[in-house]
C-alpha cells in the first residue's frame, strides 16, 4: 500500500474489502473478516454522528450570530 493512502481517512468500505496474505499458521480469515465488518460498522456510525454534530454546530453558530445581531440592533435603537 502506498504511503499516501495512510494519510487519507479510512472509509468503511476500505475496511470491509481489506484482504491479507494467508500464511501457513495464520489467523482464522472468517474471524478476521467478521471483525473488520464490525470495525467498519462502528466507523460508519462514528462518521454519521460526526456529520450530525458538525451540522448542529453550524446551526447553533448561525442562531448565535442571528441572536447577536438582533441584540446589537436592539441596543443601537434604544
Amino acid at each position: 500500500m502506498a504511503e499516501a493512502h495512510h494519510k487519507q481517512p479510512l472509509r468503511p468500505w476500505q475496511i470491509r474489502e481489506r484482504c491479507f496474505n494467508v500464511r501457513r499458521r495464520g489467523l482464522d480469515p472468517v474471524e478476521i473478516r467478521a471483525f473488520l465488518h464490525r470495525v467498519a460498522d462502528e466507523l460508519t456510525a462514528a462518521q454519521t454522528a460526526l456529520v450530525a454534530v458538525q451540522e448542529e454546530n453550524v446551526r447553533i453558530k448561525n442562531a448565535l450570530r442571528a441572536w447577536q445581531s438582533a441584540q446589537s440592533a436592539h441596543h443601537r435603537y434604544r
